[in-house]
């Protein structure tokens, strides 16, 4: 039997290089569409968000007409913050001002929710069209909320997305509703979390619990697992919960592989969506440095689900948060021992092949040859 060959991983400096997380922060999520976050959380005219992505300070806000707009958080007069600044001694009186306009804290320059320059108090004769918000491009899919800090840039999203609505298309993941949101903050490289998500060699010594429900995932290392026709659980079983079962009905457009199995899809730079018959998991990553990384978790269901009487959605919850938190601890297990002196990368089983895809996607943004 030939000896096996294990692919080597990016070299450990790339998970722990402040140098590198800027080139990645440049190269990567300036310029690539990252989530951040679902259209129900704007949910009218007026709405608006003040939100961190990459470092920057990004407003969102849905317009007059219902659309979303982005922009950096910041006044083309002085450079002022427009929203997020309190001042002492009075309410503040800047940011989205009564849903109608966004106007700056520090001279009062006021803009429409689409970015216009509209006032500048006791100035004349200012051509105001050349002094708009810098813009953010904004899109949706599937419920979820993208935002692009180069829009002069950017390509379509659906690019991005390639495949993925195709393969969820039966899943009602625009009409749902987040039940319940969990946040955590994991002293972990944003790239190791992604290899974690990718594959299952770890999951029989590290999730005792999911393995109960989906014996597949501890059987020879994750090895044969089908991922495209989904993972099933075990007998009886057919959902993300520790009995496998839930009282929510499936959604009602799902084939049977899908009301039967759990299917998972990876959208880089930022989003893992696990995709249960009655309810949706989706994890936003959030890179907050080279060896940290928050994570915003949130559970998605059926909009007549949560609107119930008595909606209880421990059940996946709690059983997500088990798994999580092992998955994390894990995670912060590998960013401490890849700091270990004779430490240069790290290898890929044969069963880690999704794995790669992150070594990859990377290599390419950044411009490295892969050995």
């Amino acid at each position: 039997m030939s000896p096996v060959a294990l692919e080597k991983t990016l070299p450990s400096e790339y998970y722990r290089s402040p140098e590198i997380y800027a080139r990645e922060r440049e190269r990567i999520f300036c310029r690539e569409w990252t989530c951040v976050g679902r259209e129900s959380e704007l949910p009218g005219p007026g709405s608006s968000r003040v939100l961190d992505v990459a470092g920057e300070s990004i407003l969102l806000v849905r317009n007059e007409a219902g659309s979303l707009r982005g922009f950096y958080n910041v006044c083309r007069h002085r450079g002022a913050q427009l929203c997020g600044t309190s001042l002492p001694g009075r309410a503040n009186e800047g940011g989205v001002v009564g849903g109608k306009r966004i106007r700056c804290p520090y001279h009062s320059w006021t803009y429409s929710l689409d970015g216009e320059l509209l006032a500048t108090p006791y100035i004349e004769g200012l051509d105001r069209s050349r002094l708009s918000l810098y813009p953010v491009g904004v899109a949706s899919w599937g419920g979820f909320i993208f935002v692009h800090l180069m829009p002069g840039v950017a390509k379509p999203l659906t690019e991005q997305l390639g495949e993925i609505p195709a393969r969820t298309e039966r899943y009602p993941l625009a009409q749902l509703r987040i039940g319940h949101t969990t946040n955590y903050d994991v002293a972990a490289n944003w790239k190791i979390i992604v290899e974690n998500y990718n594959e299952c060699y770890h999951c029989g010594g590290v999730h005792p619990e999911l393995c109960d429900v989906v014996p597949a995932f501890r059987r020879n290392g994750g090895n044969d697992l089908q991922w495209a026709q989904g993972i099933p659980h075990r007998d009886g079983a057919y959902t993300f919960t520790h009995s496998g079962k839930t009282a929510r009905q499936p959604f009602p457009d799902l084939n049977e592989a899908e009301r039967l199995r759990h299917f998972g899809e990876v959208l880089y730079p930022n989003l893992f969506i696990s995709l249960s018959c009655d309810h949706v998991a989706a994890f936003i990553l959030k890179p907050a440095g080279p060896e940290r990384t928050l994570i915003e978790c949130q559970f998605l269901f059926a909009p007549e689900a949560v609107a119930s009487e008595g909606f209880d959605p421990s059940d996946a919850i709690e059983f997500w948060d088990i798994t999580n938190r092992q998955d994390w601890a894990i995670c912060e297990s590998v960013q401490r021992g890849i700091a270990a002196r004779p430490h240069q990368h790290g290898y890929y089983a044969p069963m880690e092949d999704y794995s790669l895809d992150i070594r990859r996607y990377v290599a390419e943004r950044l411009g490295l040859g892969l050995d």
